[in-house]
């Protein structure tokens, strides 16, 4: 029996990811994921609207990240896991309404209000994958100082340090990389 390794909660999330990845070390992976629970859970309740499958899904996507993670490179993980989570809702979603309840009146057919809902989930959706498609279309200092501003949550001083780019050109990056994605999603839409 391998004894239990302490594994220190402040450590970033790429050491823990890489941990994981290297080891297959549970401790590193439980440390990393409890650190999301919380936005993993509240984009379930966004998505399934239901607390008791919220929690499920909470569960089941942690085993997702066991069997997945290996296989992942991983660039930003706390944005991968929310597409995670965002996929699994949206499979969830897909599974439970496979069979959809439509009333029959004499004269109309009424869509069940759970339809409804679904249309709105997958119009959220085609517009997140064409949010991200733009964003793929960005070049790559754009692509990654957007990724570090919106998914991340970076000021602009610490996408400074972490690109090595002076601030002056990250603002600009940043702003530049928001107009081009503004056209962009505007054509597509």
């Amino acid at each position: 029996m391998t004894p239990v390794r302490h594994i220190e909660k402040t450590a970033e999330d790429d050491t823990l990811l890489k941990e994981f990845q290297s080891s297959l070390d549970q401790n590193a992976l439980a440390t990393l994921y409890l650190r999301y629970k919380d936005l993993v859970f509240g984009t379930c309740m966004k998505y399934l609207k239901n607390e008791d499958a919220s929690h499920d899904a909470v569960m089941n996507i942690y085993q997702e990240l066991v069997q997945k993670l290996p296989h992942h490179q991983i660039e930003h993980f706390k944005g991968w896991l929310y597409m995670v989570t965002k996929n699994h809702c949206l499979m969830q979603l897909r599974k439970d309404k496979k069979t959809v309840t439509v009333e029959f009146q004499p004269t109309t057919f009424m869509q069940s209000e759970d339809f409804a809902h679904l249309d709105s989930v997958l119009e959220k959706e085609r517009h997140l994958q064409s949010l991200e498609n733009c964003i793929e279309g960005l070049n790559d200092e754009q692509k990654r100082s957007i990724r570090l501003f919106y998914l991340e949550e970076k000021c602009y001083n610490e996408i400074a340090d972490l690109t090595g780019i002076e601030w002056n050109r990250v603002r600009s990056l940043i702003q530049n990389g928001r107009r081009n994605l503004k056209i962009c999603m505007d054509s597509n839409d």
